[in-house]
């Protein structure tokens, strides 16, 4: 088990470079916000969730839309229904406690390197705790410092920090691509993303995106099978 954690955590390291990198630029909005250090950190813990934690800096302003800041956060996350199925066989066996607590030390970083590292048969639940402590600290000590430095750093668009957080994301999709069976999904989830912020109102695109294009592998998955074990025969 120790060995497992010591891989996941290393496995991490290089993309919990990229994790404090654009957590500084949230770190240097909170400062903006006048959001203390300790709110922050305790933020940090509670929701362990970057894209949402974006959405919340953006939307804090007195007086604070607790309710408007809840639905948002709850649609972008959302999306871990998906990752937590998509996990179900490296939980197998463990209970319901420590899958809740593993579950909200995943983030979309950790969960690519442990997706990756279960195709080859590598990845186990303390992998994924190694890699979920990893990037839970790089994310820490980057919107700490970046709040520290939030004062200097008036315009991070001109440094274009802000595009750290859309290079890692763009980063990672491109590490789980599997090949030519993934084209339709993917065209179909952007199409679907697109049309909904078009047509809706906050994050939902993110959500409709998200499960359109998992539906759509879904039923193809079928088909790839069958013609998987024509070509067997």
């Amino acid at each position: 088990m120790e060995s497992s954690f010591r891989n996941g955590f290393a496995a991490n390291l290089p993309v919990a470079l990229s994790v404090a990198a654009y957590g500084s630029v949230l770190g240097v909005l909170a400062a903006q916000k006048t959001l203390s250090w300790t709110e922050l950190l305790f933020m940090n813990v509670a929701i362990f969730a970057g894209s949402a934690q974006f959405v919340m800096i953006d939307m804090w302003h007195p007086p604070l839309p607790i309710l408007e800041i809840t639905m948002a956060v709850f649609v972008i996350n959302l999306r871990y229904l998906l990752i937590g199925a998509s996990l179900r066989p490296i939980f197998k066996g463990r209970s319901i406690g420590c899958k809740a607590g593993m579950m909200h030390l995943v983030a979309d970083e950790n969960w690519a390197v442990t997706m990756a590292a279960h195709r080859k048969g590598s990845a186990s639940p303390a992998y994924l705790l190694g890699g979920g402590l990893c990037v839970l600290s790089a994310w820490c000590a980057g919107t700490l410092t970046g709040h520290r430095l939030g004062a200097a750093i008036r315009n991070p668009e001109a440094f274009a920090l802000d595009f750290a957080f859309t290079a890692v994301f763009t980063a990672l999709a491109f590490s789980l691509w599997q090949g030519r069976h993934n084209i339709i999904p993917w065209i179909l989830a952007a199409l679907l993303a697109v049309a909904a912020d078009q047509i809706l109102p906050g994050k939902w695109y993110i959500l409709i995106g998200g499960i359109g294009g998992a539906m759509t592998a879904a039923l193809l998955s079928p088909k790839k099978e069958v013609s998987r074990v024509r070509d067997n025969r």
